[in-house]
């Protein structure tokens, strides 16, 4: 038997997740299980639907705290749902553990649930051999009613593809903070400083944007582009309704910082993780109504492209030419840190 080599630092491979996934068990209450590109779980609850979501963050320890609620309460709104309750599992290194440590982490989650009004319900937390910096797994639970759920699955041909802000929102913040000592060598301290600010403006939350966009109710699908950047997103949102996609390449808006930060470091800011950055698909004529409900929370609505048939694959059209789009299950940000 031919050893196989093992899996890179990342998502994994799609199609042994989705092997994984065919075996999962169902429920009749379960109303959306496990599948590549639907942001969280949602279960039947009588009147209303309950949404949940699990994800951790592992890529940096400043401001986990506050990704960790952030990213979670993403995927819970891009259901349509209001996200209310988070539970965390919160494993600290041995030997770097202390008061100080758990105190900095329980003030970023306390203050990043109070902005959304979510209220902290339980958990776990330990001293775990074997970490060199923390790692926290958020667990998101909202309400949605049951008209007003949005599903990945729900994404039709010829749908528009828009997009709230220029990317890499999260991974430019990421970066700055984590190379700032490289990069401070390569730009102005100044950009830096602005970068590091995006944790905060414009935010890694979509929460605002996704609910105005779901009350306009011309919304077929949202999703919240984490791990793998814009790219992967839109491989994920097309997969999740079974359909293709064609990007416009000189449609996408790229933030001056992360722009300059990625091209120090030669990363593709397509690939970059980018919390922050909504993705939707909505039929032409809600795009404009869309498009206001966006604005008046100070998000934007660039379209970027459309989803087409599933035998078109998922594209991007450079300069006239069109070729596959990369699908990234390593964030480029992992070449780095």
């Amino acid at each position: 038997m031919v050893k196989q080599p093992p899996f890179p630092v990342g998502k994994l491979p799609t199609d042994v997740l989705d092997n994984l996934l065919k075996s999962a068990s169902s429920h009749p209450r379960l109303v959306v299980g496990p599948k590549i590109g639907e942001d969280a779980a949602v279960i039947d609850m009588g009147e209303r639907y309950l949404v949940a979501k699990s994800d951790p963050i592992t890529f940096v320890e400043n401001h986990i705290g506050r990704y960790a609620v952030h990213v979670n309460a993403n995927d819970i709104a891009c259901m349509g749902a209001t996200p209310l309750w988070f539970l965390m599992t919160l494993l600290l290194p041995e030997g770097r553990a202390d008061e100080a440590m758990i105190s900095r982490i329980w003030e970023e989650v306390e203050d990043a649930c109070a902005d959304l009004d979510i209220t902290i319900c339980g958990g776990h937390t330990e001293i775990t051999s074997g970490l060199e910096f923390p790692i926290l797994s958020g667990h998101m639970l909202g309400e949605v009613s049951k008209e007003n759920l949005v599903r990945g699955a729900d994404a039709q041909v010829d749908d528009l593809i828009l997009l709230t802000r220029p990317i890499p929102v999260e991974g430019t913040a990421i970066l700055a903070d984590a190379k700032y000592d490289f990069l401070k060598n390569h730009m102005d301290v100044e950009i830096l400083e602005n970068a590091k600010k995006n944790l905060e403006s414009p935010g890694i939350s979509v929460v605002a944007q996704a609910l105005a966009a779901a009350g306009t109710g011309q919304v077929h699908a949202m999703h919240d582009p984490t791990e793998g950047g814009m790219a992967t997103g839109i491989h994920e949102m097309a997969e999740a309704a079974g359909l293709g996609a064609i990007v416009e390449e000189n449609n996408i808006p790229i933030s001056f910082e992360g722009g300059k930060i990625c091209k120090a470091l030669n990363l593709d800011p397509l690939g970059v993780i980018t919390s922050g950055a909504l993705l939707l698909a909505v039929p032409a004529e809600g795009e404009e109504t869309v498009r206001e409900a966006l604005m008046a929370t100070g998000a934007m609505g660039v379209q970027i492209g459309r989803l087409c048939a599933p035998d078109s694959g998922v594209m991007i059209r450079r300069d006239g030419k069109t070729s596959p789009l990369r699908r990234f299950d390593s964030d480029e940000i992992s070449k780095v840190l």
